[in-house]
């Protein structure tokens, strides 16, 4: 797996524990951590967008060696 991929996985692996907070608990930590809608927060949030398309690429990946 190439580190462009894995850094994408980790960060798809945040996106959906965000999620997951934001869901269960109504507690958005990347809000909580960087501020709402601040700079820093839509760039993660750009981050992790990206690497969910990303990931599309690795769902087709055929690395079956």
């Amino acid at each position: 797996m190439k580190i462009v991929d894995k850094i994408a996985l980790v960060l798809i692996i945040i996106g959906a524990i965000n999620w997951g907070l934001i869901g269960f608990f109504k507690f958005n930590l990347v809000d909580t951590i960087f501020g709402e809608m601040s700079l820093l927060s839509r760039i993660i949030y750009a981050l992790v967008g990206i690497s969910g398309l990303w990931g599309i690429k690795l769902l087709f990946d055929n690395n079956d060696a």
